[in-house]
This record gives C-alpha cells, sequence and structure tokens, in this order.
C-alpha cells in the first residue's frame, strides 16, 4: 500500500534564523577587519607624507639656510616652486583630503586636529634660549617639528635636524 502522508518541502523557519544569524556574524568580522585595514593603510600614509615633507624641508633649510614659515607652507603656489617634487596631496591628511597643513610659528603648541598635520616653526630668542614666533626677515625660523595624530593612537613627529 502506498502512504499518502504529505512530504512537506522547504527550510523550517529555526533553519533559516540559524543561517541569517552566521552570516550576520561573517559580515561583521568581515567589516571590523575591513576597517582595521584601512585605518593602518592611513596612518601609513600620514607617516609617509610626515616624512616626504620632512625630506623636503631639511633640503630647504639646506639650501637657504633657514625653514620655510607657517605661512609658506599654506601658500600653494610657494610650495610648488620651492620645495620641488613634493606632492600637494601629502600637505592634507588622507581621511580628509580637503584639510590643509594647520601651522603655527609661535613656537612649539599643540596644532594637530583629526583632520590636519601640524607644522610648528619657531626661531630662537636674542639671548638663544627661548622659541619665538618666525618670519622671512627679522627672525629666520631655527627648528619645527611636523605632527599627525594617528587613528591608531598616538601622535607621529618629526624635528628639525638642527
Amino acid at each position: 500500500m502506498v502512504s499518502l502522508k504529505k512530504r512537506s518541502e522547504g527550510f523550517t523557519i529555526i533553519e533559516l534564523l540559524i543561517v541569517i544569524v552566521v552570516i550576520a556574524i561573517l559580515a561583521t568580522l568581515v567589516i571590523v577587519t575591513f576597517t582595521g585595514i584601512q585605518q593602518r593603510a592611513r596612518d601609513s600614509q600620514r607617516q609617509t607624507d610626515i616624512n616626504a615633507l620632512d625630506s623636503h624641508i631639511e633640503a630647504y633649510f639646506a639650501t637657504n639656510g633657514n625653514y620655510p614659515t607657517s605661512t609658506n607652507l599654506e601658500t600653494p603656489s610657494w610650495v610648488s616652486s620651492n620645495l620641488k617634487g613634493l606632492d600637494q596631496a601629502a600637505l592634507a591628511d588622507p581621511n580628509t583630503p580637503a584639510s590643509k597643513i594647520s601651522a603655527s610659528q609661535t613656537g612649539i603648541s599643540d596644532t594637530v586636529s583629526t583632520t590636519q598635520y601640524g607644522y610648528d616653526v619657531y626661531g630662537l630668542a636674542v639671548d638663544g634660549t627661548g622659541h619665538i614666533a618666525c618670519d622671512d626677515t627679522t627672525t629666520p625660523c631655527v627648528g619645527f617639528t611636523l605632527t599627525a595624530d594617528l587613528e591608531s593612537g598616538g601622535t607621529f613627529s618629526k624635528s628639525s635636524n638642527t
């Protein structure tokens, strides 16, 4: 005798829920891992930018005997004519490319935000002991510090060789 029992096909709700939960867990892991990789890549780009800028500024110092003022670095035409070979993109944070370098000529101070690089440039006081503001005419710039906040925490910085 042939059984007339009805056979149901398809998945149960429990099976579907288990599949959805597994997919959600895998998607979460992929997103978290991908975000971490992107942050490390941007931090690496920040360090590369600061190193490139440091080498160009030191080359300028070797030629001119002083460091560029903050106003100089904030002027694209000055940068392109005096720091030859420097990519203008190196002056902008990779997370917000529209930002520009944040510069200060009042001595060492914190001018870095999460969307900008910092360039603190200074001259020496008359007695040679303190840091003061510098300019192109009366007080030459004799030192600097370049900084970038890293997404992974901390700050990457480079200071002048002098």
